[in-house]
């Protein structure tokens, strides 16, 4: 074990959605900057030459030690995980291996080789007992499906970790990049495609009443650079954009930037088993202790997102 860490800023999950958004805005920064991608996974960010990049899966537990050994990485921000909570309903001891588990690895490795290195935990808002008020971090915890609890099982063992740890509860972000499996990003893809002609011009979706705290995964990037230098180590952080967003309303923005008419339809399938009415949070501690606010607005998220859908099929056509 050594005291000693190099300059590295790691970034787990690094070729994911938020992941490969902070990977971007840390090199913009001047970092020098290492990124770990899961050799299992399906990667949706690219592969930045200057990043120093290794497969690493975090359910190995000799495999993480022996990769944390080699760089002793100064911050390491740990994104990596199952993110999405419908597919957990399905895979609920997925999401609790690779959340719980492959978190207690990445925090044990680090406790035995690299104890000063400062962690950055990429929890979730889903960990909060459901509620229509803003929600702060003192608030009660009780998630409602098998993400949360997974979430909240990581969170348990980060507030244990023998080495300087700044928790977080991410609430829904949005932005170029982002998997069809998240609600907006759906919406944005099915118009793209309709728009191509790859599919007839009926968009399908879920529940439209739902009351979403969203912002720009941009801004949810740079609330994690600045944790890692100024956040309160052992504290939690809300990170949002305190306003909540009815579901129907971003998708009728998402419709106003399209030129082609567009049906739209209801879909069984859609519905999650549980679905809180209203997700909203408090980012107050967050701006308190580092001066972070929300700066990109909905509008520009949804416009830049459904870029990004259209070029992407542009180049399938």
């Amino acid at each position: 074990m050594s005291d000693t860490t190099s300059d590295y800023l790691l970034v787990t999950g690094a070729t994911g959605f938020a992941g490969s958004h902070l990977v971007d805005h840390l090199l913009d920064a001047g970092a020098p900057v290492a990124g770990w991608s899961n050799p299992r996974g399906r990667a949706s960010g690219h592969h930045d030459s200057r990043v120093r990049w290794q497969s690493v899966d975090l359910l190995d537990r000799t495999g993480v030690s022996e990769a944390i050994r080699d760089l002793r990485p100064r911050v390491i921000f740990h994104l990596a995980g199952l993110p999405h909570v419908g597919e957990s309903w399905k895979q609920a001891d997925r999401a609790l291996r690779v959340n719980a588990l492959g978190t207690h690895h990445l925090l044990d490795a680090v406790e035995q080789q690299a104890p000063a290195c400062r962690v950055v935990v990429a929890g979730s808002a889903l960990v909060y007992r459901p509620s229509a008020q803003a929600l702060r971090e003192n608030d009660p915890l009780a998630p409602a499906d098998p993400y949360g609890v997974s979430k909240l099982a990581q969170e348990m063992r980060a507030a244990r970790a023998a080495c300087p740890v700044v928790r977080t509860r991410p609430f829904n972000h949005a932005g170029p990049g982002q998997s069809e499996s998240f609600v907006t990003s759906s919406f944005a893809r099915q118009i793209a495609e309709i728009e191509g002609g790859l599919r007839e011009p009926t968009l399908l979706v879920g529940n439209l009443e739902a009351r979403r705290d969203i912002m720009d995964v941009r801004d949810t990037a740079r609330a994690y650079a600045a944790l890692a230098t100024s956040g309160q180590v052992g504290a939690v952080y809300n990170i949002c954009a305190g306003t909540a967003h009815r579901v129907g309303d971003l998708l009728d923005q998402l419709l106003g930037l399209s030129k082609t008419r567009i049906d739209v339809r209801e879909d069984p399938a859609r519905m999650r088993p549980s679905d809180n009415p209203v997700v909203l949070g408090d980012h107050a501690r967050l701006t308190a202790h580092t001066g972070w606010q929300p700066s990109i607005p909905i509008d520009r998220t949804l416009a830049d997102l459904l870029a990004w859908w259209r070029a992407g099929v542009e180049h399938t056509t």
